[in-house]
C-alpha cells in the first residue's frame, strides 16, 4: 500500500518554530509531527510514502533518511513548483500513487494528530465499496470548517457545507482519506482543492463514504490548538500504554519526559507537560501545560504554563513565562523576566518583561 502526506507550505501559523524547520518537523510529543503519522501507516503495511511538499523539500527529505532505514519505509517526494491546493499534488504525483495494482492508498493532512484507526478505515472502505473514504470528526462548534452532511446509517456522504451559519451537522472532515486508483482520474494536474471540486463530483455520484474517527483529534498547525492537541494526545496515552509517561511525587496528571532529560529537586511538573531530549530542568521548577523541546535549560524556580519553548533555549531563574509564550529555536529568557504571550524569534535574548502578547524580532 501507498500514502500521501500534504506538506504543503511554509507552516506561518507555527511561526517562530518554523523558521528553524519545516513545519511537519517541529515536534510534538518528542518526535517530529509527521513521524506520528509515518509509524501509523507503516503500522498498517504501508510500504511508500509520498510527501507533497512546495518548501524546502531537501531538508524534509535529509531527515526522514534516518527514519527510511528505521523504519523500513520509503519516503520519496513529489515536490510542485507553485502551491496546488490539496487536489492538485494528487495529480503531480499519480504515477507514484498508481502502481497498476488497483489497492486504494492514503492520503493524510500533515497538521492532524489523532489516533489514526486506518486499520479500521481499510475495513470500512472495503465494506461500502464506493470510490472513496473520508474520516469525520465530531466538533462542538461546526461553524469554523467545513461540514460533511452524510447519511448516518449507511456513511453515505450528501454534501459539503463550507462553514455554515445554520447548523447541517457537527461532523468536519477530519483530513484522513482512502481513495481508489479512479480518482486520480478525476484530478487535473492545477491547483484545486478535492473539498470543493473532486469530492462533491464523488458525493454526487454517491461513491463517497465517511467514516466518525473514535477518539481524539486535532489540527496542530496553530499554538493554542498545538497546546490542545497535546493534552488529547497525552489522554490517550495513558489509556493505550501509560508506562510511557513519567510518574513520581513531583509529577502532576499527564507528563512525558525524555530519558536522557534530567529534573532536579523539589521540581512540580504537570499536567499535559512534553519535556525532550538533552533538556536539563534545575530545581525548583513548577511547569504545566508546556512542550519544551530538545536541549532546553529552564533555571532554578522558573515557571512556565500554556507555552512552546523552542530548541536549545534557556529560561531564567524566577523567569514567568505564561499565555501562549512561544521561544523560537535559541531564545534566552534572562533571570526574573515575566513574559506575557510574547512571541520571540529565534536567537534573541530576551532582558526586559514582556506584559503583553507581542512579536518580539
Amino acid at each position: 500500500m501507498k500514502a500521501q502526506i500534504l506538506v504543503g507550505g511554509f507552516g506561518t501559523r507555527l511561526r517562530p518554530l518554523t523558521l528553524s524547520v519545516p513545519k511537519p518537523l517541529v515536534d510534538f510529543a518528542n518526535k517530529p509531527m509527521i513521524l506520528h503519522q509515518i509509524e501509523a501507516l507503516k503500522a498498517i503495511g504501508v510500504t511508500e510514502v509520498v510527501l507533497a511538499i512546495n518548501y524546502q523539500p531537501e531538508v524534509m527529505l535529509n531527515f526522514l533518511k534516518d527514519f527510511e532505514a528505521k523504519l523500513g519505509i520509503r519516503i520519496t517526494c513529489s515536490q510542485e513548483t507553485e502551491p496546488l491546493g490539496t487536489a492538485g499534488p494528487l495529480a503531480l504525483a499519480r504515477d507514484k500513487l498508481a502502481d497498476g495494482s488497483g489497492e486504494p492508498f492514503f492520503v493524510l493532512n500533515s497538521d492532524v494528530i489523532s489516533e489514526y484507526p486506518l486499520k479500521e478505515m481499510i475495513e470500512f472502505h472495503k465494506s461500502h465499496g464506493g470510490e472513496a473514504s473520508i474520516m469525520v470528526t465530531k466538533v462542538d462548534e461546526p461553524s469554523k470548517y467545513g461540514v460533511v452532511v452524510l447519511e448516518e446509517a449507511t456513511g453515505q456522504v450528501e454534501r459539503f457545507v463550507e462553514k455554515p451559519k445554520l447548523f447541517v451537522g457537527n461532523k468536519i472532515n477530519a483530513g484522513i482519506y482512502l481513495l481508489n486508483p479512479s480518482v486520480l482520474g478525476r484530478i487535473k494536474l492545477r491547483p484545486t482543492s478535492k473539498e470543493k471540486e473532486g469530492f462533491p463530483k464523488i458525493a454526487a455520484e454517491k461513491m463517497l463514504y465517511a467514516m466518525v474517527l473514535p477518539g481524539f483529534w486535532m489540527d496542530i498547525g496553530q499554538p493554542r490548538d498545538y497546546i490542545t492537541g497535546l493534552r488529547l494526545y497525552l489522554d490517550s496515552l495513558r489509556k493505550k500504554d501509560a508506562s510511557k509517561l513519567a510518574s513520581g511525587t513531583h509529577i502532576v496528571g499527564n507528563v512525558l519526559v525524555h530519558e536522557s532529560a534530567k529534573i532536579g529537586e523539589g521540581c512540580l511538573i504537570g499536567p499535559d507537560v512534553a519535556i525532550g531530549p538533552g533538556c536539563v530542568v534545575e530545581a525548583g521548577v513548577r511547569l504545566s501545560r508546556c512542550t519544551v523541546m530538545r536541549g532546553v535549560r529552564i533555571k532554578k524556580h522558573a515557571c512556565i504554563s500554556s507555552s512552546i519553548i523552542g530548541w536549545h533555549s534557556t529560561v531564567g531563574q524566577w523567569a514567568r513565562v505564561e499565555n501562549m509564550t512561544i521561544l523560537g529555536e535559541d531564545v534566552h529568557v534572562c533571570d526574573e523576566i515575566y513574559s506575557n504571550g510574547g512571541v520571540v524569534l529565534p536567537h534573541k535574548e530576551i532582558k526586559s518583561s514582556i506584559l503583553k502578547p507581542e512579536k518580539v524580532m
